[in-house]
């Protein structure tokens, strides 16, 4: 259930905090933060593509109402959504990168996850332009 951890935070804080990471995750595709607020960001982000795979009026309002940009909202509904049709839930990944320096808080980026068909399309990019090897 998203907002059940406090981050520390007053509540208006950290809900705005939320809105504005997971703005930026999808508007850039992945997000450096800590590992909680990674977790956090991560249950909200896929509540909001699972209500951009409904592409209904009320989901798209309720976008709105959470999400911050105009631009990101309609980029969720024709662009991110569309990707993972598909697939049921898993859309966001979270790598973890080591203490952060000033204060050892433990830091990780989440990603929005390739699906299959853009890892067999990259993986055939690659090997296409790679040249035989001669003997």
């Amino acid at each position: 259930m998203p907002g059940a951890r406090k981050l520390g935070r007053p509540t208006a804080h950290r809900n705005a905090m939320l809105r504005g990471l997971v703005t930026y995750l999808f508007k850039y595709g992945k997000v450096e933060t800590t590992a909680t607020r990674a977790r956090e960001v991560s249950s909200v982000a896929e509540k909001m593509i699972t209500l951009g795979k409904q592409n209904t009026l009320a989901s798209r309002r309720a976008a709105l109402s959470y999400i911050t940009e105009e631009s990101v909202v309609t980029d969720l509904f024709e662009k991110i959504a569309p990707r993972y049709e598909d697939v049921n839930g898993g859309y966001t990944a979270i790598y973890k990168t080591g203490p952060r320096r000033g204060d050892a808080a433990e830091m990780a980026v989440i990603t929005l996850v390739p699906t299959k068909e853009e890892l067999e399309a990259a993986a055939k990019k690659s090997s296409k332009g790679k040249k035989p090897e001669s003997k």
